[in-house]
């Protein structure tokens, strides 16, 4: 199981998050201050109304730069400002359907943006390890029946997917030609499933959609619903990007990339709809309209994280269900007006509890 207490491992550690702004980023801040590190972020300003981040109470307690990934020499000056010991590297165009329509701009974001980071930490004295955020979508589009390992083909029939495979070839290329000399940073790349949980307000996200149909009391429309993700609680990924930036820093990773998924049950995207609905108390009224696209989404999606579990020790400890139920209680706890500090506060201590 997860190391939840990490032994002080975080503690007055200087930190950097890219993407600290996002949904996962502001999550995954909440457990390094948890946990006493000294977090630092760079992003760019929150881009949906309402958002995690400027609700959460975590302003006066980050050192927040509104940052362009793909600014190189801005990031290159931050890094070297901030002179972090780890950074989690999350900025990303994180969306499918904007990858399509702005494919310029996800590979801009998604590979430059990488190439920049890196480029900024091989630069900069004392920086340890660096894990980069990629996706389970970096496999080429060739299902397996327990899941992608992480040395099956990478692909990319999409912009965002092909953007993020190209990604974690850039980060083999600088792991290779620039951080494999004795004392580099140490840098591996984290692939995680479909994230899920309260206080994610982005456009075209299953439980966001779902969010706002709920709240407008409107039909929510499906491109894919017989479309199957490895659905996760966000609090289980950011544990196990935790796990593995502590066992690089204690050079006890043998290997330069690490899936974390759910337990490989399949549960589709109208499945993962009707039981957020149910559970948000919006069963009686909901209505589901399918509207097909003709833009390619892989149909089965599965990650075998067999490699984080036996070399990291990391287990996820919600499964689907319980992870679809705790984000319905947070948005129907925060459409009756719940504080926001409260809803992380919550969610953090049954998580660790």
């Amino acid at each position: 199981m997860t190391s939840i207490a990490d032994s002080g491992f975080w503690r007055s550690r200087r930190v950097l998050v890219t993407g600290h702004t996002g949904f996962k980023g502001t999550w995954l801040c909440a457990l390094l201050l948890r946990r006493g590190a000294t977090v630092s972020g760079l992003a760019l300003e929150p881009d949906t109304t309402p958002s995690l981040w400027a609700l959460a109470p975590y302003a006066g307690e980050v050192d927040s730069r509104i940052v362009d990934v793909r600014d190189g020499d801005r990031v290159a000056a931050t890094v070297a400002e901030l002179r972090p010991q780890t950074i989690f590297h999350l900025a990303a165009q994180p969306l499918v359907r904007r990858g399509y329509a702005e494919p310029v701009y996800t590979y801009a974001t998604n590979v430059m943006g990488t190439v920049h980071v890196l480029d900024a930490a091989r630069t900069v004295d004392g920086i340890q390890n660096v894990v980069v955020i990629t996706s389970d979508k970096v496999y080429a589009d060739d299902p397996q029946p327990n899941g992608y390992t992480e040395d099956a083909r990478l692909g990319g029939a999409d912009p965002y997917a092909g953007s993020k495979a190209a990604a974690e070839l850039a980060v083999e290329t600088y792991r290779s030609a620039f951080f494999s000399r004795a004392g580099a940073a140490l840098v591996v790349s984290a692939r995680a499933g479909n994230v899920i949980g309260g206080g994610d307000f982005a456009a075209d996200r299953l439980i966001p959609d779902a969010y706002r149909a709920v709240e407008a009391r409107e039909a929510l429309r499906l491109r894919h619903p017989g479309a199957v993700r490895p659905w996760q609680h966000v609090l289980d990924p950011l544990h196990g990007y935790l796990a593995l930036a502590r066992a690089v820093a204690g050079g006890t990773t043998a290997h330069g990339s690490y899936n974390f998924g759910p337990a490989p049950v399949a549960v589709t995207v109208r499945e993962v709809v009707e039981r957020f609905m149910t559970a948000i108390g919006a069963a009686a009224d909901r209505r589901i309209v399918v509207e097909p696209s003709d833009q390619h989404e892989t149909g089965v999606l599965r990650v075998d994280s067999t490699r984080a579990q036996t070399e990291l020790g990391w287990q996820p400890r919600l499964d689907t269900n319980r992870a679809i139920d705790a984000a319905a209680a947070w948005y129907r706890d925060f459409l009756a007006g719940e504080p926001v500090d409260r809803l992380v506060a919550r969610d953090l201590d049954a998580y660790t509890g």
